[in-house]
């Protein structure tokens, strides 16, 4: 199969990228090569593989390909509070540019456009696991540039036929990534012996979903031939975040809770994300990474 992959040297994307050429597929991996993306990877000269670096809000042309993959995204949540166009831009208009890539090319050759999206488009959850179906209510900046995202996919579907997938998966962590998010970050504190920032008193709760199941979620729809659907990816492994950082101190051989600071809360913060899972686990897939966290170095 011939994927185009959009942000395959970011975290998740590049996770995807792997597993893909280990199947023998295809990949042209468009990335801009931000901050967050992995400057070499063990797969970069992989005969299969060929990164274009180019910034999908600027891309001209769409290659020939099956499936484009976008995984391209401003995701840290405090840089969207802080500073909302680059999410603006490469969340929606990027997503817009690329429809547009597609609706330009004839129906026949039209690959099957496939959004990476969040549960963190329905917004908080106190009690109730969101269904696909359920309004969609985002609390921040990003969470609403990704749920705009999806609402042009939809259009797109409706007036133009183009076939689409949106997943939206719950809180994803694993190898390569970049370490603004919770696990990475605070493992890098405990190794330099700083204080762990956590928001507020630690509650938040999050559903703790390993890279790798994500990723074989995705390669289910795929090979399921699933079009024109939203779906939900999670592991129901919720873990408040001082649970988390608990246990990082714990597999790192630190029983020294000095080590985290309760710093202010960030605006706009959601005290848990659920989604019910039914709808993916239907199609035969189940987390390998289920209960607890998954140590992986």
């Amino acid at each position: 199969m011939r994927f185009v992959v959009t942000g395959g040297r970011g975290f998740i994307g590049s996770h995807f990228v792997e597993k893909a050429l280990k199947l023998g597929h295809s990949i042209i991996d468009i990335d801009k090569m931000t901050y967050c993306s992995n400057s070499s990877l063990p797969w970069d000269k992989n005969k299969n593989y060929k990164l274009i670096k180019k910034d999908i809000v600027e891309l001209e042309y769409l290659p020939i390909c099956d499936v484009v993959v976008n995984f391209a995204a401003e995701s840290h949540v405090d840089n969207s509070i802080n500073e909302t166009i680059p999410f603006i831009k490469s969340n929606i208009l990027g997503v817009h540019n690329l429809l547009e890539l597609v609706r330009g090319k004839k129906e026949y050759d039209r690959p099957l456009f496939f959004q990476v999206s969040t549960d963190e488009v329905y917004g908080e959850s106190l009690e109730k696991y969101f269904m696909e179906e359920d309004r969609l209510f985002p609390s921040n900046p990003y969470a609403a540039s990704k749920a705009a995202a999806e609402m042009l996919v939809l259009s797109y579907n409706r007036t133009y036929g183009i076939d689409y997938v949106i997943t939206r998966s719950t809180n994803n962590y694993g190898p390569r990534q970049y370490n603004e998010k919770l696990i990475p970050k605070a493992l890098y504190y405990i190794t330099n012996n700083k204080k762990i920032p956590v928001h507020g008193d630690g509650s938040y709760q999050r559903d703790w979903l390993y890279v790798e199941d994500n990723v074989d979620a995705i390669f289910t729809i795929i090979n399921k031939k699933i079009i024109n659907d939203i779906i939900n990816i999670g592991a129901n492994n919720h873990f408040t975040n001082l649970d988390v950082v608990k246990n990082l101190l714990q597999w790192c051989n630190n029983n020294s809770e000095d080590l985290i600071a309760f710093v202010e809360n960030r605006w706009g913060q959601d005290k848990r994300y659920a989604v019910d899972c039914t709808k993916m686990k239907q199609l035969g897939w189940k987390p390998k990474h289920e209960k607890g966290l998954y140590k992986w170095f």
